[in-house]
């Protein structure tokens, strides 16, 4: 099991060749590589030259860090064709700078939109099949999240699409952060995915469909937006008790990523909170020594 962290709060004061530094300062031993303008931005080309990617591969080793994964999003589900075909061109770019790295996991989510989810499941299966010969040379596994508004949210629906593609590279993340969005069952998805799941974001959210819907007020009414936090572990009303109980369950032994967004004022004393917090739950839910292992 690896231990990683999301240094995302850190993107607006760093670059992303500083990150590995940060990661190591904030007492982690992995770092994700999620969206940054500098490197792999939301929807868009890679930002970065090879110069570039063999620098940063140098500056991890140096801070003793590990890449756990990549993460790239782009619309490889559409809706147009030209978006899903400059998404595709893009992610090549993003595997090369993966393996480059020397890293064999990347990170997505599907991707389309939930008002049209056939035409986006069209869109990303044809993505795929282009794809798919791509990650198998280079080795590469690609682990895939439902997102809220996507045209997969429910977390029980995305482990039926990932098994459904049947492919032994392709596996499922599991992010707390959107529980409430996925159909707040933790434990079925988990054991759903069982020996799926690779890999889980970790931060808290409140529920947003608590009080009659109410918690949050959204205008116009009815409006289709989605809300959610990715807020420090014990803000929100993820039982992570209950997550990390059906992790061991299932034998997890995948990356456990911290995915605090949001509070950039307190992104080191966050970060560190994170890691004491997650390391305590394995310890509690995996056994002695395990949490420990992780630091």
């Amino acid at each position: 099991m690896k231990l990683a962290l999301d240094p995302q709060m850190f993107y607006a004061t760093h670059s992303v060749l500083e990150l590995p530094d940060v990661v190591a300062r904030m007492g982690y031993r992995w770092m994700e590589l999620s969206p940054k303008d500098d490197f792999v931005p939301f929807f868009r080309h890679p930002r970065v030259d090879d110069a570039t990617v063999a620098t940063l591969r140098k500056r991890a080793a140096d801070a003793g860090v590990g890449i756990a994964s990549v993460l790239p999003v782009l619309r490889w589900s559409g809706p147009g064709e030209d978006e899903r075909q400059a998404a595709v061109r893009a992610w090549k770019r993003a595997v090369q700078i993966t393996v480059d790295l020397g890293v064999d996991v990347m990170n997505s989510e599907f991707n389309g939109r939930p008002e049209a989810p056939e035409l986006a499941e069209a869109q990303f299966l044809r993505s795929l099949d282009e794809l798919a010969p791509v990650f198998e040379r280079e080795g590469v596994r690609l682990v895939l999240e439902p997102h809220p508004d996507d045209f997969i949210e429910e977390g029980h629906a995305a482990v039926n699409m990932v098994r459904g593609l049947n492919r032994t590279w392709i596996d499922v993340l599991y992010c707390t952060p959107h529980t409430f969005h996925q159909g707040n069952d933790a434990p079925g998805i988990i054991a759903a995915a069982g020996e799926k799941l690779a890999y889980v974001h970790l931060a808290d959210t409140l529920d947003h469909a608590a009080s009659n819907g109410l918690r949050y007020i959204v205008n116009p009414p009815g409006s289709t937006v989605r809300v959610h936090q990715h807020a420090e572990l014990g803000r929100g009303e993820v039982d992570f008790d209950e997550v990390f109980a059906a992790l061991a369950a299932v034998g997890f032994d995948g990356v456990l990523s911290s995915c605090v967004f949001g509070w950039e004022e307190h992104a080191a004393e966050i970060s560190v909170r994170q890691r004491e917090k997650i390391t305590a739950l394995v310890e509690k839910h995996f056994g002695a020594g395990r949490g420990a292992a992780l630091a």
